[in-house]
């Protein structure tokens, strides 16, 4: 999965996240009934968990 979007070369400002990284962070809150700064909270220690320094939507 790519977490960073790709450059698509479009004016205005580039988007930092990919869609599935989105999608990602919104189907923990729901799975979880979670408020979102809880699902940052939870989507940052399981990156860690998995051993990545990848920056979390927030």
């Amino acid at each position: 999965m790519t977490w960073l979007a790709p450059h698509d070369g479009s004016p205005g400002r580039p988007a930092v996240f990919s869609d599935a990284a989105i999608q990602f962070c919104l189907s923990i809150k729901v799975l979880f009934k979670l408020p979102l700064r809880q699902t940052a909270g939870m989507v940052a220690s399981l990156l860690r968990l998995a051993g990545l320094d990848w920056p979390v939507p927030d």
